[in-house]
């Protein structure tokens, strides 16, 4: 089952996640000469994004993708990816292939679908979590189809069309990394670790998910501090 780590604050979860998702990395690529990863959206994961662009990695053998896309406009900074590529990472990695939502929800789903056949498993896929409990653009109350990717058209948070990799998708990885930072959290944590039937918590029920939580939304939530960077790495 997924195991938690409490990080002293949201630097301190950026600092870990940017540490093991390099470990992940260089993993992969002396394994297979590649390395895969899958990003979030959200605030969360920006600072995240931004130590991974300062650091020294072997980047021509990185591919990025993205779990989720708002349906806007390519240069849109309400997407993903054009907060991805803002922090500098995109433009470093060897391969980078944003979801092309700007076709519309349902043309950029079937053709994300084909761009990713091939290419799983992922080696590591970043999720964060949303103040309902959702993950990429999975939320609470909607049925899900059983697609590897599918369109969303009524998304409760603005805008209402996205595009989002499947629950059996996302869970198609050697490691996945969940990053969870803010009071706006709290609620849903306490929910979470009480077994509540939330999206993030369907999706991460699996032995290699790491939880990164900042520590004011575990202990307000009512949990106790479950670990430090040293203790716990990514388990594959």
């Amino acid at each position: 089952m997924v195991e938690w780590q409490t990080e002293a604050d949201a630097a301190t979860v950026a600092d870990t996640a940017c540490r093991l998702i390099g470990i992940a990395a260089r993993k992969a690529i002396e394994e297979r000469n590649k390395f895969r990863l899958v990003l979030a959206g959200g605030a969360t994961p920006m600072a995240t994004y931004q130590r991974l662009a300062a650091s020294d990695q072997n980047w021509k053998r990185w591919s990025l993708y993205y779990g989720d896309e708002r349906c806007v406009a390519a240069d849109d900074p309400q997407r993903n990816s054009a907060m991805v590529i803002a922090t500098g990472l995109a433009e470093r990695v060897g391969k980078h292939f944003p979801i092309p939502t700007e076709l519309g929800c349902k043309a950029a789903a079937a053709k994300y679908r084909a761009c990713i056949r091939s290419v799983l498993p992922f080696d590591l896929v970043l999720l964060g979590m949303g103040e309902d409990g959702h993950t990429a653009s999975l939320f609470p109350g909607q049925d899900w189809p059983d697609k590897s990717v599918f369109a969303v058209k009524n998304a409760p948070k603005p805008p209402a069309e996205r595009v989002t990799l499947g629950v059996k998708t996302l869970q198609n990885c050697r490691s996945m990394l969940i990053l969870v930072t803010g009071e706006s959290k709290i609620d849903a944590v306490r929910r979470w670790r009480e077994g509540a039937d939330l999206p993030v918590a369907r999706i991460s029920g699996m032995d290699q998910a790491l939880v990164l939580v900042e520590r004011k939304c575990l202990e307000f939530a009512g949990g106790q501090a479950v670990g430090s960077r040293e203790s716990i790495e990514l388990r594959r």
